[in-house]
């Protein structure tokens, strides 16, 4: 890789009729650097006499001779010579005579490495994208996305697996408009159903290299469309607009290892067989508009408000057709027909009535809903009750929408007015048929047990299929805390129901299901509410209708201090007296008919210190409310667990449920302060409206 040469005998005087040469190589991708260190010839014109030649590849690239301190001939001084590639010749000849002694010269060589990346000139050994030189040598590498070729110095690209399948697209040569990869043969498919005909329109851009006398031998494009072949092509002329006829296309673009032509770009289109322009139904429209319709275009046919599209005895809001390969429509333009919404549902102790007359039940027709007063009523309570054919087929109205509404029994209006609620009434009045007609009498009676277990509570009706009661009426008799409902196979619902003797004109119901309030509290019974869910609907009559509820939302409207409200019932107070036993006996707070009572509200504080002051632990919550009188008296007993504490609203002048009988103290009923205690009804409008949706 280095060394040294000298003239013979140096450094003393050379030889006369000498001749020598020094053949210098080093490993490719080097070259080799040659400088002297002494030089002393005979000088002569043009190196006549002695010289130093040197050569490479063949090629002279110097000749020397003379002295140093001289200037007349060429000497290499601090010349340094480098060799083309990675040989160098030197040659050394003297004549016939040295009189003079010269001392010839000494030479130095090394090998230096070549930076082909900066020095490479040839078109056929540079890199294609990216030269990296290293000590004796150099690599090729490619940008991201090309590959590198077998020939380790272009870059090339895999493009064999080009499909196209929409109708419409845009093709190039990679990098368009930047040159196009060397070595590459790339492949682009066009395959469409069948039915369409491609058209190729080239782009005025167009370069692929050719040669002037030689059709197309470096690079081209060859396209072949069905059983025609078309090309090659190539050159800077743009082929324009090709149309191939087929449904099938494909474009075989080759370059070979050399030049820098721009390449191509084409879009490409798909048409098909024309069909015939479809005609609009009668109050409908078809989309989209076009002059012309071909192959697999699609229409959509849509009709007017209030009107369907009707195919094949189908009705649908839209229908779509197609353009098929052969020319024809896929099916026929449908009819439009105007919707029908159908008979409207008959409403439960209601009517339906057409506003038309005639009974008409398209588009546009109108129907009444009406409910058979005066012990049904509209729920939910609206003020139109008008239904309109809509455009969707269905009855709506302007408040409900699409939901019907039912009939309701009215509540809480008894068609024998309760007596005003101006004074005491002492001890109780008997009930005269129909003035309470929520009023409930239940039940439970297991016989499974030993002994058997019985006992009697109150209740008040809501609607058809529920009715109100307190939780503790309907709790299985347990000695733990557990909140179990009793079985509903165990409990008996009379309605309309006056004297407890006689039951025949009453009803006699089951239940369905029984649901006591998740939070009861069996030791001090707040949370005391519960529903039962009869198996069959309750027929309302004049001595059968339900009591309302509180509105939902005013949870917070206690029932006003010293307002009045009425209780009614028939004095069952001990759960463990039959009926038969408790009117038999001499209990004095028991009757065998129906009695009421009008009791006032108490101020919470009140009842609060009433039962404060009590032996025992009693807990008045913010659920429960007080009734009754300071002074007591055996009025104030005479309601059952789970009767209800109703009230007029004075707004509607309806009767509302405000409290349910839910316990009372320690002492006899009746004692001074003892009052009643009651569930607070309006706590639980939302528990109890989640229940009877359900």
């Amino acid at each position: 890789m280095y060394g040294s040469i000298q003239s013979p005998n140096f450094p003393d005087s050379y030889p006369k009729n000498s001749e020598v040469s020094w053949n210098i190589t080093v490993p490719e991708g080097f070259k080799i650097k040659l400088y002297f260190m002494h030089f002393d010839l005979e000088p002569s014109y043009l190196c006549e006499y002695d010289y130093v030649k040197i050569e490479a590849e063949q090629e002279l690239l110097v000749i020397f001779c003379g002295r140093e301190n001289t200037d007349t001939e060429q000497i290499p001084g601090e010349q340094v010579i480098m060799s083309p590639e990675n040989s160098l010749s030197v040659s050394f000849r003297s004549d016939f005579s040295n009189e003079e002694r010269f001392t010839g010269f000494e030479a130095h060589y090394t090998a230096v490495d070549v930076d082909e990346c900066t020095e490479r000139n040839d078109e056929e050994l540079a890199c294609d994208h990216y030269c990296h030189n290293y000590i004796g040598g150099y690599y090729c590498s490619c940008r991201f996305g090309y590959i590198l070729h077998s020939d380790n110095r272009t870059c090339r690209v895999e493009c064999s697996d080009n499909l196209f399948i929409e109708r419409t697209g845009v093709i190039t040569s990679s990098d368009f408009p930047n040159p196009y990869p060397k070595s590459s043969d790339c492949l682009y498919r066009i395959e469409l159903q069948e039915g369409f005909m491609i058209s190729l329109e080239f782009d005025d851009s167009f370069d692929i290299e050719d040669h002037p006398e030689v059709t197309c031998p470096y690079d081209y494009l060859k396209i072949k469309a069905g059983r025609e072949e078309i090309g090659p092509l190539c050159g800077e002329r743009s082929p324009g607009r090709i149309e191939t006829g087929s449904n099938s296309v494909q474009i075989l673009f080759h370059s070979d290892n050399s030049g820098e032509s721009r390449g191509w770009k084409l879009s490409y289109t798909a048409v098909g067989n024309p069909c015939p322009v479809p005609q609009p139904p009668k109050n409908g429209k078809i989309e989209p508009v076009l002059a012309q319709y071909s192959f697999k275009d699609q229409v959509l046919i849509t009709c007017d408000t209030g009107y369907n599209v009707l195919k094949d005895d189908i009705e649908a809001e839209q229908y779509q057709i197609e353009c098929r390969k052969e020319g024809t429509w896929s099916s026929n333009v449908p009819v439009c027909k105007i919707v029908d919404c159908g008979a409207p549902v008959e409403l439960e102790h209601g009517s339906v009535s057409s506003d038309s007359g005639d009974n008409l039940t398209i588009f546009g027709s109108s129907i009444q809903y009406s409910c058979q007063g005066p012990r049904y009523h509209m729920y939910p309570a609206i003020n139109n009750s008008t239904y309109i054919c809509g455009e969707k087929g269905l009855w709506v109205n302007e408040e409900l929408g699409s939901k019907r509404p039912s009939c309701m029994a009215a509540c809480g209006q008894p068609l024998k007015p309760l007596p005003a609620l101006l004074k005491r009434i002492v001890g109780g009045r008997n009930a005269e048929l129909g003035f309470f007609p929520w009023q409930a009498l239940i039940m439970v009676e297991d016989l499974s047990r030993v002994p058997e277990d019985k006992w009697f509570g109150s209740g008040a009706l809501l609607s058809e299929s529920w009715v109100l009661t307190a939780a503790h009426v309907l709790r299985s008799q347990r000695r733990d805390s557990t909140i179990v409902p009793v079985s509903k196979e165990h409990v008996t619902v009379y309605l309309g129901l006056q004297d407890v003797r006689n039951k025949r004109g009453a009803m006699n119901l089951t239940a369905e299901k029984i649901i006591l309030h998740e939070d009861f509290d069996p030791w001090n019974y707040n949370n005391d509410i519960a529903l039962v869910k009869l198996k069959e609907k309750v027929s309302m009559n004049p001595w059968v209708m339900p009591v309302c509820l509180p509105a939902v939302g005013q949870d917070s409207a206690d029932p006003e201090p010293h307002t009045l409200g009425l209780v009614a019932g028939w004095g069952i107070s001990n759960p463990n007296v039959s009926m038969d036993n408790a009117v038999s006996s001499d209990l004095g707070m028991v009757s065998d008919v129906l009695q009421y009572v009008k009791l006032p509200v108490v101020l919470h504080s009140e009842c609060k210190t009433s039962y404060k002051s009590r032996s025992g632990n009693y807990n008045i919550t913010d659920n429960m409310f007080c009734a009754g009188f300071y002074e007591g008296g055996k009025d104030t007993c005479l309601g059952d667990s789970g009767g209800a504490f109703v009230m007029e609203d004075p707004q509607s002048k309806r009767w509302v449920a405000q409290g349910l009988v839910s316990w009372g103290g320690p002492e006899e009923c009746g004692s001074q302060r003892v009052y009643g205690v009651y569930t607070k009804v309006s706590k639980y409008t939302e528990w109890l409206e989640n229940k009877l949706e359900s």
